[in-house]
């Protein structure tokens, strides 16, 4: 008799067998129709062949848009291919609908995207990323970010560095795409997840401009530019940029974000081909945001408020703890602003070449990175607590400490608290919350380059051999820790905190050291080569694989560490046990290899509808952070701690773009092996695991349009991810990621004559429940979003839109508390959504 597990693991076993056949069916079925479906295909383009047709209604403008639409992500030749004719899973979105989606940062662009799920709630930056069935605790290991199709970074996510934040999205933008596996494991930097790959706006013939006044929710003030041109015989160029300043929808009390950017490309047409420099210089200032105070019932099934704690529109950040100082070592103190936040101070600059030579079709794409990324944040740390409750702690631990007891000369019996703004005492009832102020300075370079060259070597069949190449480096210097204990209340008050045996708790806020405080400098080169080959069997079918042979490189010095007082006073105790480097270093590097390969097809039903079928081998490698936290090169070199994971993906999919409806559906598997985890709690601790994971499902992306100026779309996925391999998590749901989402937005235009016209549109979004860890301990609710907006076209110049987002003050949660392990009721730290904002703008053509 079969017991509950075995027969949970027999189904999903049944299920993969399923998958896998259904493959082996979609690929058998495109060759064995190849020769039969030719002379049928022939005659359907002949028959289908349209004749001049009366001026389209705008309705029929974008279904047209649509059929024609090409994507250059993923793709082995330079110049596309139609999206209904890949075979693989992918989605566009150009720039009406990135505006319309009123994306909170670049990050929150994904939320467009079936099968990714963005925690968008920290601000600009610092998104954790999660895509189907791939295991990830934090960041966006899985997300590559480019811009032209060159990797922005060439390492997707490092510690407080994740791929979204080092780009900002303005009015230069003509479209992204966002492909999901697929081929895209053989080319540019090889990533088995998603790409998320935003191309610029060039100049044409016809000159364009356009500049937008933004404001709204937070005293938001922003101005976008954009201008481009022929500016001679073969010669193209656009610039545009924006700046702003807001105090966001959590108010510190100071600018939240405050910064600019500018783009500028510039293009030469060639005899067939094309040449473009684009060069990009951001200064942005972005303010982090993570838990606040909230209770939680029921081990988190049920969320409320905290008492005098608005969620949705609070953050415990003021300007009394804004300018912090971090004690660093003895004598030796450094001055940090909270304004700084996760920003990005950097330029990109990149030149994409294409050219075809007597049959060879010629690319090479590059580009140079060089920006400070620095982490200026708060970290919440252990739950609130009273006043009360926390000097009676303070006590024990004092009382406990035999350095400490000895320098007072005697136990305490009390202490006092006071704020340390006006020096008022604080009543033991007074709920309080401790919060760790970190600095992180990240300074990052890179160069990649991309070599590709194509010929059809024989009629309908082209193969394509490429290179890649990229060197990258990190200097880093951190201090995290700094604990400070303030008021659980929005802009809260710092305290300080003193026994009656002389032992200082607590100054200027301060409660306790920095934990970990290592320096180092980074390395890191990687050069892949491949070769693909794509097979026009015949106008209906159409045939790929790939293969990609990878080498990376990376080494460090890292800095040694000690502990110690940095004042040699053990009754000061918030700096006992100061982490600080010990003036000695570590170097550590680490060689690996790995082949990745793709296969697919794609078979046309109808001249606008296509299934595909696609299997593909992945990997990562090891980043910068695996040196560090392994300490030794022994310990680098363990593969059972430190593995090279893999993944492999199968797909099935179907696409289709008619007058009344599109659709875009593919089912999903996947096989995740070897990936190690990391998690640093709030007493400096730091929780290591290696995992694999498996995940089974279904995306979608379905417009209905059952009348004149009507779309109903539905975009979405259904999934079952779980893990493996590690007895401690084996059969857990893969966290942060919700096995049902998605979103429903209906779109109606109003022609109002004289080429008038209002659009109204909505979002509703449902995020299914999750687990915020990977033991399935920390439960977040499900939640569910209501976003709308309107845009009124007066004429072809002028727009006026005003959109608002959780327009329901939903409050839902992104994040549990990452610095603490296990379920918890009663007073918590987490991170939810943003409540209600509103933008209205006034965009002017010219």
């Amino acid at each position: 008799m079969l017991t509950p597990l075995k027969k949970k693991a027999k189904h999903m076993k049944s299920q993969n067998k399923f998958l896998l056949s259904s493959v082996t069916l979609a690929v058998l079925t495109l060759m064995s129709q190849a020769q039969a479906a030719e002379a049928e295909a022939q005659a359907a383009a002949t028959a289908t062949t349209p004749a001049a047709a009366p001026a389209a209604t705008p309705a029929k403008d974008s279904v047209a848009a649509e059929l024609q639409t090409v994507v250059v992500t993923g793709v082995a030749g330079a110049r596309g291919v139609r999206k209904l004719d890949s075979a693989f899973s992918i989605t566009t979105a150009n720039e009406e609908q990135l505006k319309a989606a009123s994306p909170s940062s670049t990050a929150d662009v994904l939320k467009l995207v079936p099968g990714v799920y963005a925690e968008a709630t920290g601000g600009q930056s610092g998104a954790n990323i999660e895509v189907r069935g791939f295991p990830s605790g934090s960041d966006s290991p899985f997300v590559s970010v480019q811009m032209q199709g060159n990797p922005i970074y060439p390492v997707p996510t490092l510690s407080f560095f994740e791929g979204s934040s080092a780009f900002r999205l303005d009015d230069t933008i003509e479209r992204v795409e966002v492909l999901r596996g697929g081929p895209s494991t053989i080319f540019s930097d090889g990533q088995p997840g998603a790409t998320m790959n935003f191309i610029l706006k060039k100049g044409t013939d016809t000159p364009e401009g356009t500049i937008r006044f933004t404001t709204g929710t937070g005293e938001l003030r922003r101005v976008d530019l954009f201008y481009g041109a022929k500016i001679g015989e073969g010669w193209y160029g656009s610039v545009g940029g924006f700046y702003r300043t807001t105090h966001g929808v959590r108010d510190s009390g100071f600018p939240s974000d405050d910064g600019h950017q500018l783009t500028a490309t510039l293009t030469r047409k060639l005899d067939q081909g094309e040449l473009t420099v684009y060069a990009r210089s951001t200064d942005d200032k972005n303010a982090f945001y993570t838990g606040v105070p909230l209770i939680s019932a029921n081990e988190g099934r049920g969320i409320s408020a905290f008492p005098g704690f608005d969620p949705l529109k609070g953050t415990l950040m003021s300007n009394e703890m804004r300018r912090f100082t971090v004690e660093a070592g003895p004598g030796r103190t450094l001055n940090y602003d909270l304004g700084d936040g996760r920003g990005l101070k950097a330029t990109v600059f990149g030149a994409e070449f294409d050219q075809t030579i007597n049959g060879w079709n010629v690319s090479n794409k590059f580009n140079r990175f060089d920006g400070d990324m620095n982490t200026i944040a708060m970290f919440t740390g252990n739950n609130p607590l009273t006043m009360g409750a926390y000097k009676a702690a303070a006590i024990a631990s004092a009382n406990g400490d035999a350095a400490v007891l000895a320098a007072a000369g005697r136990p305490a019996t009390s202490a006092a608290a006071t704020y340390l703004t006006g020096g008022a005492a604080v009543p033991d009832s007074t709920q309080v919350v401790q919060a760790g102020l970190w600095a992180v300075a990240k300074k990052l370079k890179s160069f990649t380059d991309e070599l590709r060259v194509s010929r059809e070597w024989i009629q309908n069949n082209t193969v394509t051999v490429g290179a890649y190449f990229a060197n990258y480096t990190s200097e880093d210097e951190w201090y995290l820790g700094s604990s400070h204990l303030m008021t659980a209340v929005p802009n809260a008050s710092l305290i300080n905190v003193r026994l009656n045996n002389g032992v200082v708790v607590s100054n200027n806020g301060k409660e306790g050291p920095v934990f970990f405080a290592p320096n180092a400098s980074y390395d890191g080169s990687n050069t892949a080569f491949y070769v693909s080959n794509e097979w026009k069997v015949n106008d209906r079918v159409k045939v790929d694989a790939g293969v990609r042979r990878e080498r990376q490189k990376i080494s460090g010095s890292v800095s040694n560490l000690v502990s110690g007082d940095t004042d040699a006073n053990p009754l000061t105790v918030y700096n006992n046990g100061t982490s600080m480097p010990s003036g000695a270093y570590t170097a550590l590097s680490r060689k690996d290899t790995a082949t990745s390969f793709t296969v697919g097809g794609n078979y046309k039903l109808t001249k606008d509808s296509s299934v595909f079928a696609r299997a593909n081998s992945g990997h990562t490698f090891i980043a910068f952070d695996t040196l560090r936290n392994a300490g030794t090169q022994a310990n680098v070199d363990d593969r059972s701690q430190n593995p090279t994971p893999t993944v492999k993906q199968f797909e099935v999919g179907f696409k289709t773009v008619g007058a009344l409806y599109s659709a875009y559906i593919n089912a999903f598997h996947t096989q995740f092996d070897g990936i190690a985890f990391q998690q640093i709690l709030a007493n400096g601790s730091i929780l290591n695991s290696v995992s694999g994971s498996k995940g089974t499902g279904l995306e979608f992306e379905i417009a209905v349009r059952p009348v004149k100026n009507l779309t109903l779309s539905l975009t979405g996925d259904y999934q079952k991810s779980e893990y493996k391999d590690n007895p401690a998590t084996a059969g857990n749901d893969v966290q942060r990621q919700p096995k049902l989402q998605f979103r429903f937005t209906p779109t109606y235009k109003i022609p109002l004559g004289d080429d008038n016209s209002l659009k109204l549109y909505a979002t509703y979004t449902s995020i299914g429940a999750r687990w915020a860890d990977q033991a399935n301990t920390q439960y977040l609710p499900s939640y569910r979003t209501i976003d709308a907006g309107a845009l009124y076209a007066i004429g072809e110049k002028i727009e006026v839109r005003l959109a608002g987002t959780n327009l329901s003050n939903e409050l839902g949660l992104t994040e549990g508390n990452s610095r603490l392990t296990g379920a918890s009721s009663g007073p918590i730290n987490a991170r939810p959504l943003f409540g209600r904002a509103v933008e209205a703008s006034l965009l002017y053509r010219f």
